[in-house]
């Protein structure tokens, strides 16, 4: 009786696992080197997948429900253990539980920077981060390939070993959904739908998971880039006339004194005094333009407006709006040509053109 007693005792009757944490994915029933009895009852709940493992390859997959291990119901083992009529005896083989509920909010980033292809901003360096939910949709391909025969894999694992493959999927998608910086940027949602059906083709076949949800939080470029954008929203408020001179002008009202006490500052506000003198003697046909004079074909000169062949500082500095002093500046700087008789300066219509054009 006492050897009825061991022998029984050696053998597994109830194969199940009461899953009590929330962050297990695989894990493999302890058989503490016993046999499986023939007619065993396998347990296997919801959100779960029995798979057995024989000498290294696989067996049978059990979905939810009471399963007795008999020859009829274990088909790929029977034919992996060369059993041609049945079996009576106990048999061992591993059994690997796989949970296949969903798993959210796990975080995914860049760790360095992704080359994407810009069709505005030509190859952009650009960082990414965000969340994903993922789950089991291949036992066999997600132990063979990502958990392999840890006895008990988790989500923390996981993350590690997945963290790498998810962002270079990501990646390969992005480039091939050739979406460019400034739209992914801003919509980021629709950026993840979008993805899913470029990512989860890959991930099913490479690692048998499944993502749900891919959301992107932010995506960053560098700071050179982000000014290039800032410059260029700046140009689109600015508008059409003269669009350089006018964001020159912007930036002087933003900034005043500020970078503009050297020749260059000067430079840039004669320009934007020139050029709203342009535009107002034009409308209003100043020194006897004609109203063709002022149309938008017109030649944007001196000349085209009716100003006199020479012009000394004071004039010069009332026509632009600017003061005598700006004008002498640039003067003495050499920028604007002029000519110095006595204690005056002469300004000719031709210098002041180049100076404009320069």
């Amino acid at each position: 009786m006492a050897l009825l007693d061991f022998i029984k005792g050696e053998l597994l009757e109830i194969l199940e696992w009461n899953d009590d944490t929330r962050d297990t994915i695989v894990w493999r029933y302890p058989d503490d080197d016993k046999a499986i009895k023939n007619g065993a009852q396998l347990i296997v709940r919801e959100s779960q997948v029995g798979q057995f493992l024989y000498l290294g390859e696989f067996g049978d997959t059990f979905g939810p429900g009471k399963h007795p291990l008999t020859t009829e119901n274990i088909p790929v083992l029977t034919r992996l253990k060369s059993w041609k009529y049945g079996f009576e005896s106990p048999f061992k083989a591993d059994l690997y539980y796989v949970t296949t509920r969903l798993f959210t909010g796990n975080k995914w980033g860049t760790s360095n920077p992704i080359m994407l292809r810009d069709k505005d901003f030509g190859v952009v360096r650009a960082r990414a981060f965000g969340t994903y939910d993922f789950k089991v949709v291949d036992p066999k391909v997600f132990i063979r390939e990502v958990a392999g025969s840890d006895h008990n894999f988790q989500l923390h694992e996981f993350a590690d070993t997945m963290r790498s493959r998810i962002v270079s999927v990501f990646s390969d998608s992005l480039a091939s959904a050739n979406i460019p910086v400034l739209d992914a940027a801003t919509k980021y949602t629709e950026l993840g739908d979008a993805l899913l059906p470029l990512i989860n083709p890959v991930m099913a076949a490479k690692y048998g998971i499944e993502i749900s949800s891919f959301i992107v939080e932010n995506i960053s470029v560098p700071k050179e880039v982000e000014e290039a954008i800032d410059k260029k929203s700046s140009m689109s408020v600015i508008g059409d006339l003269n669009d350089y001179v006018k964001y020159q002008m912007a930036q002087g009202f933003e900034n005043p004194g500020e970078g503009g006490a050297g020749a260059a500052g000067m430079a840039s506000e004669l320009a934007v005094g020139f050029a709203v003198a342009q535009q107002l003697m034009g409308q209003q046909g100043f020194g006897g333009a004609t109203p063709q004079a002022s149309s938008p074909a017109a030649p944007a000169t001196a000349a085209a407006i009716g100003i006199p062949d020479l012009l000394d500082p004071e004039s010069c500095a009332k026509l632009l709006g600017v003061s005598p002093d700006d004008v002498i500046i640039e003067l003495e700087a050499g920028n604007l040509k002029g000519r110095k008789i006595g204690s005056q300066y002469r300004i000719t219509r031709a210098a002041l053109n180049a100076f404009l054009a320069g």
